[in-house]
């Protein structure tokens, strides 16, 4: 089992920064990916980053302005969001995906709680 935990989020202004973290705990055999995601009212979930052992790919929407960092030693996760824009706010969750012993294909999928970024003037 793993917890996931964001922190980071709440109000800014158009074109400014937030950086979200996301603490994990728990046990996980290995970790093939990690990923933000974010979630407007009325709107699907939307992937933001995910993170591979081949990199990290960003949604169109957020390339150039969002970047993700992780605290191997905190076992925590960053999500570095510059020149925000209105369109930016939602829920932002983040995600790990465990990979069991058995079994790369074998895998768990795990959440935080999410946390709110709004952008607004």
């Amino acid at each position: 089992q793993v917890q996931l935990v964001e922190s980071g989020g709440g109000l800014v202004q158009p074109g400014g920064s937030l950086r979200l973290s996301c603490a994990a705990s728990g046990s996980c055999f290995t970790i093939s990916a990690m990923g933000w995601y974010r979630q407007a009212p009325g709107k699907q979930r939307e992937l933001v980053a995910v993170d591979t052992s081949g990199g990290t790919n960003y949604a169109d929407s957020v390339k150039g302005r969002f970047t993700f960092s992780r605290d191997n030693a905190r076992n925590t996760v960053y999500l570095q969001m510059n020149n925000l824009k209105p369109e930016d706010t939602a829920v932002y969750s983040c995600s790990v995906r465990c990979n069991t012993a058995s079994s790369r294909l074998l895998y768990s999928d795990y959440w935080g709680q999410g946390t709110q970024v709004t952008v607004s003037s």
